[in-house]
């Protein structure tokens, strides 16, 4: 007979700090996990204070509060007769601990400290945490006097132990555990454990939910038993969408899957799982069992309570399939819940949106439609909190959501912001698609107030700026693009503040950004211009998955009007047009496109290259199309424009983060903001390297061409080995990277002066045989050793060696280097 044991696995919308709220969602999800028969309930990671506390967890006010909090819930009726695993943060001889608190009827059973901290990307936990290093161990945590008076326990154990029930064992992993090189998981089960439980913080990127669906299923494929997976869902506060995804698996196989996006405070997944599964499992795999044999115990704490009934059994839950979400309908959904999260908690009205009917400001256009879809769905399904909040935010207690379009025109105000150097093109196209979303919509003129400051500054200087067009210099034509720019800012809050005013509404709107990733990282932006705002939904994707989103939104929500923004050529419009055209385009400007700007950014964060590594990557990269010279100038005008502003990034609007590129300067991307933007040594290295590429790169092209054949019809291979020397070009003309170059074998001819020419000398093994120390020249003439090829006969490589001398003078005299060996085969 199958032993079946109901097991819960919750998601909550957490508030950093918000411990009133965040109690009242902790206890709604044991009342529900309670009403559907489960008897083990998980949260997700710090769910008492919220995960994004950051330096609130140095305050002693944290903790106490978190204490005071969890003495409610021991106190608590509803809390009796299910296990519940809660996260809060602990101080435990004055160290402070991310920790699971799991407690039965009043009494606590253990205190299980994180034992494997997260300190990269986006989180920063040993600033304020320390990890638990005593693995398999024990020791009494005194408790507070508020904990004493309920449990009657002074002490509690601390440590890296397990629970044992009548029925099973329970262990825990806490977040990156469960990412780790060396996961608790495989220890926990190799003892026993059958059902290991892991409260995590793991947020949205975009793409990234299947890499923790292929760890969940890879531990118990590998290791059988059961694992929870509980997660928090939405905002708590800061950049981050946290994604819910609460599950449950056994053997390789799931059977829950909770919601990646809700705009649902409480999410409880519930599943029927039978423990006499696992232990058929564990026991048909040898090898499993030969290392569990004579593996070390944990302690255990056992706990008089069973998660199975003991006189009879239920239904177990079936199988799923996991289900993925396309990037596009990632983009729809994770912002939109981020938005509304940030909406509802701001005590703002609404949104307003500089709408300049481009990809950019249309895709945040779309994000807020998507939102106002997703309220009006959940308000539909009757989610009451969902339906309060929306009635607050609007100021009508009686009004109730039924059409996206209307509830747009309540909370969405957008604003074509023309001047001179607009095109009705684009006027048009951002009217159309306001129309279609619903919001109200105004086009303004700023002409008025840019002529305004220019005669403040020609009053002073007696000068006028000129565009270049009009016969002004460089520094003029970018100076009166910014003015036009930060005046739409400045426009921008003030319409905000009392768009709402003059609708006979209260309050205010938040500022929306449109700048995505990667103009943020080509610093494509104008510092306190319309791209800073209060939030941005896109600052972390990339324009090639905005071009995708916005196809995605012609389809899922009929916005016809997309269909020609997609086609525009995307531009700023900040300066004069031509007959009535657009004379400006944004890649253009930039010097480099989209896509480049994509792969720079992942090269630069993902792969951490330099610009030397990244010249080398995409001199292979992109063989097929660009000479390396050409990607070395691509290379170096980028990191120039990198660096010249990576200074905005202390001021970009806090953005959803989505992409691993971002180049957000908070916490994601922590890099100086003041460069040497002439990177000599660095663009140095690369025009060497790229000079020896070219050589490669033309013997290649002539080969293709037919044109160059070795004389006598033979030809060899040669790769290089040994120190990287560099021999001037236009001694030898030999590139130290020549891999796999046709040859001649003709040996070396010296000059009568004892020195070869530029064409004399062929590809050889070239060993500086004197005067050479760390790669620097110590003398003013060269003794080479030169080796040349002969011939090759079944195998047999023959050589002769001459040697001759080279003065110093005739190598690069900025270099100083010398030639690589090289290798005949």
């Amino acid at each position: 007979m199958g032993r079946t044991a109901t097991i819960a696995t919750c998601c909550l919308n957490q508030w950093a700090m918000d411990f009133e709220g965040n109690l009242e969602r902790i206890m709604q999800s044991i009342r529900e996990a309670k009403s559907k028969g489960a008897r083990y309930r998980l949260g997700p990671e710090l769910e008492i204070s919220g995960y994004g506390c950051a330096d609130h967890f140095m305050e002693s006010d944290t903790f106490l509060h978190s204490w005071q909090c969890l003495a409610y819930m021991l106190n608590s009726e509803e809390t009796q007769n299910i296990i519940c695993d809660i996260g809060m943060p602990v101080m435990h001889k004055n160290v402070a601990y991310n920790c699971r608190i799991i407690f039965l009827n009043k009494k606590l059973l253990l205190i299980r400290p994180k034992m494997t901290l997260c300190n990269d990307g986006n989180y920063r936990e040993t600033r304020w945490f320390t990890a638990w290093t005593r693995h398999k161990e024990l020791e009494d945590h005194f408790l507070p006097r508020i904990i004493q008076d309920i449990t009657g326990q002074r002490t509690v154990p601390i440590g890296d132990g397990v629970i044992a029930t009548h029925d099973t064992c329970i262990g825990s992993e806490i977040c990156e555990e469960l990412w780790s090189a060396d996961s608790h998981h495989t220890d926990l089960s190799l003892d026993g454990v059958e059902i290991i439980c892991n409260g995590s913080g793991s947020h949205h990127e975009l793409r990234k939910r299947y890499v923790m669906v292929d760890l969940i299923k890879c531990a118990t494929m590998k290791c059988g038993g059961i694992y929870m997976f509980a997660n928090q869902i939405g905002c708590d506060g800061d950049r981050l969408y946290f994604d819910g995804n609460s599950t449950i698996a056994i053997n390789g196989k799931f059977v829950a899957q909770g919601p990646q996006f809700s705009m649902k405070e409480v999410i409880v997944n519930v599943a029927t799982v039978d423990l006499e599964d696992v232990r058929s499992y564990r026991n048909s795999v040898r090898s499993r069992n030969d290392l569990a044999s004579r593996s070390p115990s944990f302690p255990r704490i056992t706990c008089d309570f069973s998660l199975s009934e003991s006189d009879f059994f239920e239904p177990v839950s079936p199988e799923i399939e996991w289900k993925f979400h396309t990037a596009e309908e990632e983009i729809s959904n994770g912002p939109a819940c981020w938005l509304w999260d940030y909406l509802r908690r701001s005590g703002q009205g609404g949104f307003f949106l500089p709408l300049s009917g481009g990809i950019d400001s249309s895709s945040t256009a779309c994000i807020v439609a998507s939102m106002c879809h997703l309220v009006v769905e959940n308000v539909n399904s009757g989610d009451t909190q969902v339906l309060a909040d929306i009635r607050r935010i609007v100021g009508d207690s009686n009004y109730t959501p039924i059409d996206p379009k209307e509830l747009a025109g309540r909370v969405f105000t957008t604003c074509y912001m023309g001047s001179a150097n607009s095109s009705e093109e684009t006027k048009g196209r951002a009217a159309e698609l306001a129309q279609q979303i619903g919001s109200f919509h105004m086009s303004i003129s700023i002409d008025i107030a840019v002529a305004a400051v220019l005669s403040v500054f020609t009053a002073a200087l007696r000068l006028v700026p000129k565009f270049k067009v009009n016969g002004g210099s460089l520094r003029e034509n970018l100076a009166l693009q910014n003015v036009q720019a930060r005046i739409r800012m400045v426009l921008a809050y003030l319409f905000a503040q009392l768009c709402l005013w003059a609708r006979g509404r209260s309050g205010g709107l938040l500022v929306l950004g449109s700048a995505n990733v990667d103009e943020s990282l080509r610093g494509y932006m104008t510092k306190y211009d319309c791209s800073s705002a209060d939030i941005n939904p896109i600052g972390g994707i990339s324009k090639t998955d905005l071009r995708s989103f916005i196809q995605y939104c012609i389809q899922k929500f009929n916005f016809t009007a997309l269909q020609n923004i997609y086609h525009a050529p995307p531009t700023a419009e900040l300066e004069p047009l031509a007959d009535g055209q657009i004379a400006q385009t944004d890649e253009e400007d930039m010097g480099m496109t989209y896509d480049e700007l994509s792969l720079y950014g992942k090269l630069r964060k993902q792969k951490y290259c330099g610009p030397y590594s990244m010249f080398c990557k995409l001199a292979h990269m992109w063989a097929d199309k660009l000479t390396p010279k050409q990607v070395a100038e691509k290379v170096k005008f980028f990191f120039r424009s990198y660096s010249i502003n990576r200074h905005k990034m202390t001021v970009l609007t806090p953005s959803y983060h989505a992409e691993t590129y971002s180049p957000d300067d908070n916490r994601f991307d922590h890099r100086q903001f003041l460069y040497n933007p002439k990177w000599s040594f660095q663009f140095r290295c690369i025009d060497s390297m790229a000079t020896k590429l070219m050589v490669q790169y033309e013997e290649r092209h002539r080969q293709r061409e037919g044109s160059v054949l070795p004389p006598d019809g033979q030809s060899k291979t040669c790769t290089g080995k040994g120190p990287s020397y560099t021999h001037n070009e236009q001694v030898n003309n030999i590139s130290s990277s020549s891999h796999g170059v046709v040859v001649s074998q003709q040996p070396p001819v010296p000059t009568e002066t004892g020195k070869t020419t530029g064409r004399d000398v062929p590809f050889a093994d070239f060993v500086p045989s004197e005067g050479v120390h760390n790669n620097e020249l110590q003398t003013d003439e060269i003794c080479w050793n030169v080796y040349g090829c002969k011939n090759e006969q079944a195998g047999e490589l023959q050589q002769e060696s001459i040697e001759v001398k080279t003065d110093c003078a005739e190598l690069d005299g900025r270099n100083r280097q010398l030639l690589i060996p090289l290798i005949w085969r």
